[in-house]
């Protein structure tokens, strides 16, 4: 019986072990407490071990139990788009605010794709933008203006 491979589970779940050690690692120069009183770090760490742990179960599925699957062309289109809306939302988020960059980013998102009407371009950004600000200024609290100084706001 012929052992297959999946490249794509592989390579996947080998990603996913460097990102969660990665978080690992991240969380150790922080406080980690007590399991009753956990400090800053211990979050990071759990979610980290736990994305490595997943991660490592993906590799091990790929290499035991895999389809040969191979990869598809690559969505060029989609890759630049989120690309560049997470670079666009991290150069300006202080600047313009989050109201405006939040609608940018959203839609720079919806260009990935070549389906997306315009107008639903639209209704998603404004979508996400209103909940982003609820979740992350309201709720959470983050203190990062609504409107930034390059708007003269």
């Amino acid at each position: 019986m012929e052992r297959r491979r999946s490249f794509p589970d592989v390579l996947a779940g080998g990603i996913f072990v460097l990102i969660g050690g990665a978080f690992v690692v991240g969380s150790l120069g922080y406080e980690l407490g007590t399991p009753l009183r956990m400090g800053p770090g211990a979050f990071p760490l759990l979610v980290g071990a736990t994305v490595a742990a997943l991660g490592l179960a993906i590799v091990v599925k790929g290499l035991i139990a895999g389809e040969v699957i191979s990869f598809g062309p690559i969505p060029w289109r989609a890759v630049v788009f989120i690309v560049l809306a997470v670079l666009f939302f991290g150069f300006t988020v202080r600047g313009l605010g989050f109201v405006p960059t939040s609608a940018v980013t959203a839609l720079f998102t919806t260009l990935a794709s070549s389906r997306v009407r315009p107008l639903t371009a639209v209704a998603v950004a404004a979508g996400l933008t209103v909940a982003g600000t609820l979740i992350f200024v309201v709720g959470l609290q983050l203190r990062i203006p609504l409107w930034g100084p390059w708007l003269g706001f």
